[in-house]
This record gives C-alpha cells, sequence and structure tokens, in this order.
C-alpha cells in the first residue's frame, strides 16, 4: 500500500478543524496555516495506526491556547492538555471548556499527570532549556504512541544549538533554548526508553517542512513509540553513535582521521596481497 496524501477518515464531528480566533501569536495567520498543516497530517497518520494501537486517551504537552488539544478532542480521543504559561490556560479553557487544561512546566513535571495512550508534543521540545529531562518524562506519560513536533537544526550529528528567543506567548518561558538537530532528537528517545523511533518519508505540506534555496529546512516530526507500527510513510530510525573517544570524537583532528583512514587503507590492501600471493 502506497502512502497517499489524500488519504482521510471520518471525524467525531464534522467541525474538528478548529476555527482560529484572533489576537495572540498562535492565532496569526502564519500560525493558523501551520496548525491547519499539522492537523492535517497527524489526522492521516492516526488513521493508519490507531487500529494498530488502539488509542483512547490523549495528552497535549505545550498546547498553548488549545488549538491542536480541541482537533485531537474531534478526532474521538479523551484529552487532557498542559502548558507552561497560565496566561495560556486561561485562554484555552475560554476557548474549549470540554477539554481538561492544566497549568505545568513541562520541565518540572509532577505525578499529577498521568500516561496517556496517545501524547502530542508540538511546537515545544525546541523552546527548552533542558529537552533531554522533558524527553524523558514524555516517555514516562506515554502509554503507546508519542507524536513530537518542532523546529530541528540542519546539519547531521547529535547536537544542540543554545540560541536566544524573542520574548512573546509562543515562546520558551525563560526565552533561551537548546535547539538539536534530527539526530539528536532521535538519539534522546531512543535513550529516554523508547524501544521504536520512526521518521516520516514524507512531512507535512507546508514550506517550513521542505528545503529553498533561501532557507534550510526548519521543521520535523516524528513517532516514538512501546510498540512496533507500521504504515506506507514510516520509516524505523536507527539510533546514532558517536563514542566519546574514537573517529568521530569532537576532539580528534582531520589530520588523525586521515592517518587512522590510510593506516586501515594499507592494513586492508596487504591482507589482499598476502591472500592472492602463492603458497610456497
Amino acid at each position: 500500500m502506497e502512502w497517499n496524501p489524500e488519504h482521510s477518515f471520518p471525524l467525531r464531528h464534522p467541525g474538528a478543524k478548529v476555527n482560529v480566533e484572533q489576537g495572540l501569536p498562535f492565532d496569526a495567520p502564519s500560525a493558523q496555516e501551520l496548525t491547519r498543516a499539522r492537523q492535517d497530517f497527524i489526522q492521516r497518520f492516526i488513521a493508519e495506526i490507531r487500529t494498530q494501537a488502539a488509542l483512547r486517551g490523549a495528552l497535549d504537552v505545550g498546547c498553548g491556547v488549545g488549538y491542536l488539544s480541541k482537533f485531537l478532542l474531534d478526532l474521538g480521543f479523551e484529552v487532557v492538555a498542559m502548558d507552561g504559561r497560565e496566561e495560556n490556560i486561561i485562554e484555552a479553557r475560554k476557548r474549549y471548556p470540554g477539554i481538561t487544561f492544566l497549568t505545568a512546566d513541562a520541565e518540572r513535571l509532577t505525578k499529577e499527570v498521568e500516561p496517556h495512550d496517545l501524547v502530542l508534543c508540538a511546537g515545544l521540545l525546541y523552546h527548552l532549556e533542558n529537552p533531554f529531562r522533558v524527553i524523558r518524562s514524555l516517555h514516562a506519560l506515554t502509554g503507546k504512541v508519542l507524536i513530537v513536533e518542532g523546529m530541528c537544526t540542519p546539519g547531521s550529528g547529535t547536537t544542540m544549538e543554545l540560541l536566544d528567543e524573542g520574548s512573546s506567548e509562543d515562546q520558551g518561558l525563560n526565552f533561551v533554548a537548546f535547539y538539536p538537530t534530527e539526530e539528536c532528537l532521535v538519539k534522546m528517545l531512543y535513550r529516554s526508553g523508547f524501544p521504536f523511533v520512526y521518521l516520516f518519508q514524507r512531512l507535512p505540506e507546508h514550506s517550513l517542512y521542505r528545503e529553498s534555496v533561501r532557507r534550510k529546512r526548519e521543521r520535523t516530526m516524528m513517532v516514538a513509540s512501546n510498540l512496533p507500527l507500521s504504515g506506507p510513510n514510516l520509516t524505523l530510525a536507527q539510533e546514532p553513535i558517536r563514542p566519546v573517544r574514537g573517529l568521530s570524537d569532537p576532539w580528534t583532528t582531520g589530520l588523525m582521521r586521515t592517518r587512522y583512514f590510510l593506516g586501515g587503507l594499507r592494513r586492508s590492501l596487504f591482507k589482499t596481497l598476502k591472500g592472492s600471493s602463492p603458497n610456497r
């Protein structure tokens, strides 16, 4: 079965595409466009794996003013949502009174938040000072499947960049955060305890998930799971390995890497020549 970007499934309620209000950064036209692209993509993914995973309850971590929380509710989930900003939670409760909204800092989660079958963490991890700690908490809160979405720094390697953020309602609590590479996210998800981490062969239909001549790709989406999943758009990710000591460590110079490479090439050539020489 090939992945079909037009594939959809009936929503629990016909109004599942949340009507965006006006006033906050979450309500800006560019934010609306991103929200809808994520909704479309998540809807198709859940349709593919819902029978495999038997998902009922959902937790939205870093919910903002609740757009994706309401979206999950309309897909038929029992939803609990949390955000670190009290003002966001107050606004979310006004907009969607049928959802349980909690004020909770993702970096300081307590036992008041219970595990759920599905956990959604969209647009949060790159706003944090301690993303690895939060990923470990997300693993503890995930009964079956975790969907992670957010910005990632370009390039290979399991690295993070400490960047300054603007002071608005849709940024981190302290306005400075570690932005990870995609490989770094994969490694943190595996090391937090998830046995399966999946990448999407094709990401949401939005310019921020694509590279252009002016900008490198800014965002990603991936899935971590406690059970194996299958789908035409899923690829099992391999955990990146980088030992503290070795050719790929941060302290080995290019000269030494070249020397090790040439030494290995020489040994390989010597073995080949020795194996091909006639016996005496």
